[in-house]
């Protein structure tokens, strides 16, 4: 398997916008297959999560890439352009470069957590550059329905102060949190963080940004981008014997809603999955991702 390349996208060149992107080709020698995929990470995470998913997609002979969101990995980082409507809009951007720059046509969009809030909006706003969308344990996210105050959401949600942390230390809590992710998750996920001169790491996405974000993800109703999706969407959810009763019923529910509320949505379980479905099972993903895009073929 050829190592992946690191691209550098400009999505807003008036504003200095550029982001990172990692490519996966299939092995040298074979043709490429249709669809290309994209992914996208979610909030406070980077490209590096899909490692496991591209590698799988690139041996099937499927091209994929891999993005660092603005203020994340080795992205631009500016000051404003956090709320989801923006991001989203670099992803139409981004899309649109790469048909340019690769010639790929149109890919399937996946994006997890916030990603998946993301990937659904920028698919409601550049339809004809997507062939189909995947919410992984993403896009459904409506914080408000838990949160009616901002106040409250942001107490609650605001991220751990892993700054100054020794590498070391780190890693050996990632890995004693996540005992049967395969390597591809765990480098992918300490990843998120850059390494210090000084041996301790710290967030490549700053509070202040990530905060940011966390509002625009509060302000953000999904329900509202539902009904203008008309590309295909697959909500691919998690469920473990740990989550909460209460909130594993509202989830259920909200998925069902979102699925019946798409012209052409369906919806797929992993059970005893984190919510990290990407990088702690890759493989599988990989493997549903290919068979959206076998049923796409097949439907065409």
């Amino acid at each position: 398997m050829a190592e992946p390349v690191n691209h550098t996208v400009v999505v807003r060149a008036g504003e200095h916008v550029a982001l990172n992107v990692v490519a996966w080709a299939p092995l040298p020698g074979s043709a490429p297959s249709e669809p290309s995929f994209v992914l996208v990470h979610g909030l406070a995470s980077n490209a590096r999560t899909w490692d496991g998913v591209a590698a799988e997609l690139a041996r099937r002979g499927h091209a994929a890439y891999a993005v660092d969101l603005r203020g994340h990995g080795r992205s631009d980082k500016p000051e404003g352009g956090y709320d989801v409507a923006t991001v989203a809009e670099d992803v139409c951007r981004l899309l649109d470069s790469l048909a340019r720059s690769f010639g790929i046509g149109r890919p399937v969009l996946a994006g997890q957590s916030w990603g998946g809030n993301v990937v659904l909006e920028a698919a409601a706003r550049c339809p004809g550059g997507v062939l189909a969308v995947v919410g992984v344990d993403g896009g459904t996210i409506h914080l408000a329905e838990e949160f009616p105050e901002w106040s409250q959401c942001a107490t609650v949600l605001a991220p751990p102060p892993i700054a100054g942390m020794p590498a070391a230390d780190f890693e050996h809590w990632l890995r004693s949190a996540h005992p049967d992710w395969p390597e591809s998750g765990i480098r992918g996920t300490l990843a998120n963080t850059e390494l210090r001169p000084d041996g301790t790491v710290a967030p490549w996405l700053t509070r202040d940004r990530h905060m940011a974000i966390l509002r625009g993800l509060w302000e953000h109703d999904p329900g509202t981008v539902y009904g203008r999706l008309s590309v295909p969407v697959l909500l691919v959810s998690a469920r473990n014997d740990r989550d909460d009763h209460a909130r594993a019923v509202t989830r259920d529910h909200r998925v069902a809603a979102a699925v019946a509320a798409m012209p052409r949505g369906t919806a797929l379980w992993f059970d005893g999955t984190d919510h990290d479905i990407h990088a702690q099972r890759p493989a599988e993903l990989a493997a549903t991702l290919l068979d959206l895009a076998a049923d796409l073929r097949a439907g065409d």
